[in-house]
């Protein structure tokens, strides 16, 4: 237990994606513990990046994967500023702005290439490169995706959904699709892509990029580490990426592993902390980086300050799963998933898959966390 209890309890939450609003809000639905919570993003709404394929190819569904800060938060602020140095005991911005905090927690979230994830801050500009990158897609008779993870096959999904007649190839170093799930759950994965019409090639690498950029129309020739060869008209890259984390400073770093993300306990306290938290893509937890997960971490690290901030035992804790989740649309009807259960992994069919996610793919829950109207239908 805190030597002290909190009167007044300011939070920093750096990081304004799944993980940092779930949390941001959670503190905050407590009004007796009397805590503030300070939001730190540089962007200027909440971006659904599990909706980001869709968008792609349904521009008129797009405006649904941005959600404003504005109505977040109703005692807290949300600051729209980037965190240039955070430490134990609150964050510098950019601005020189500088939030001094009881408690810290690092949400910063991970870096992907486009169309799953924007390179922009600014809505607008993200509505507006979709709507182009629409375009290019929209004339293309071969697409072209190096990648065969959840984004590549959900990706190849969406784009089949759109468009029927598209040929869709898929190319991969692994050998088999979406290893260390359950073999019910690849097995029916294989057969749907089948019935879609998407070719697969697994342990294939392209042996240079094409000379387009990725979401770019043109079309061109690339070989294959196979000694074969793809045409294709447009291309896009489903994998690769990185944490965000270059502002951590003083003794945060400590925890740091090679790879960048933050080491936690199962109190989700950064490594040597007692007052600072990591959650979701950041940490270095051994689970996949998944919106899922961000939330459920929001929830633990919520528990614990709250009962600190009351002068209560802290006693929720959190422990990855060792049977891996999954719920992976392909299109709006199709898809796998998996759950644990104490018998083993859940393995759902489609219709599961597309009521649970792909119907929506969660907007529904995210006009509600963030009070902004009904989502346009999928």
């Amino acid at each position: 237990m805190d030597a002290h209890r909190n009167a007044h309890a300011i939070v920093a939450v750096i990081g304004g994606g799944y993980g940092g609003s779930t949390l941001a809000k959670a503190l905050e639905a407590d009004a007796e513990a009397g805590v503030e919570v300070v939001l730190v993003d540089p962007k200027d709404a909440f971006v659904h990046a599990a909706g980001s394929l869709r968008a792609l190819v349904r521009p008129d569904w797009a405006p649904n994967v941005f959600f404003p800060y504005d109505r977040l938060l109703t005692r807290g602020r949300v600051v729209r500023d980037r965190a240039a140095s955070v430490d134990p005991r609150g964050v510098t911005l950019a601005s020189g702005e500088r939030v001094d905090a009881d408690y810290v927690v690092v949400a910063t979230g991970s870096a992907y290439p486009y169309p799953a994830k924007f390179d922009t801050d600014s809505s607008a500009e993200a509505l507006a490169r979709l709507r182009a990158t629409h375009e290019e897609l929209a004339g293309a008779d071969h697409v072209l995706i190096s990648g065969a993870g959840p984004v590549g096959l959900e990706l190849a999904g969406e784009i089949r959904a759109v468009w029927p007649d598209k040929r869709i190839t898929l190319v991969d170093p692994r050998d088999g699709l979406l290893p260390g799930f359950a073999p019910a759950l690849r097995d029916d994965l294989a057969r749907q892509l089948d019935e879609l019409k998407v070719e697969v090639r697994l342990g294939v690498t392209l042996t240079e990029e094409p000379p387009a950029g990725p979401g770019r129309a043109g079309t061109f020739t690339v070989g294959t580490s196979d000694g074969g060869a793809v045409t294709a008209d447009i291309w896009f890259r489903a994998h690769g990426g990185g944490v965000h984390g270059g502002f951590l400073a003083g003794e945060l770093t400590d925890a740091l592993t090679p790879g960048g993300r933050l080491r936690v306990d199962d109190r989700l306290r950064v490594e040597g902390q007692e007052r600072v938290y990591a959650i979701g893509d950041v940490t270095a937890l051994d689970e996949a980086k998944m919106a899922g997960y961000a939330m459920r971490h929001a929830e633990v690290v919520a528990a614990d300050i709250l009962a600190r901030v009351r002068g209560e035992e802290p006693g929720t804790t959190y422990t990855p799963s060792p049977i891996p989740s999954v719920l992976l649309p392909l299109g709006p009807l199709g898809g796998v998933g998996q759950f644990p259960s104490p018998d083993g992994p859940l393995v759902l069919p489609a219709a599961t898959v597309s009521a649970y996610k792909g119907g929506d793919l969660f907007t529904g829950r995210f006009t509600e966390l963030f009070g902004t109207g009904e989502p346009a239908s999928a």
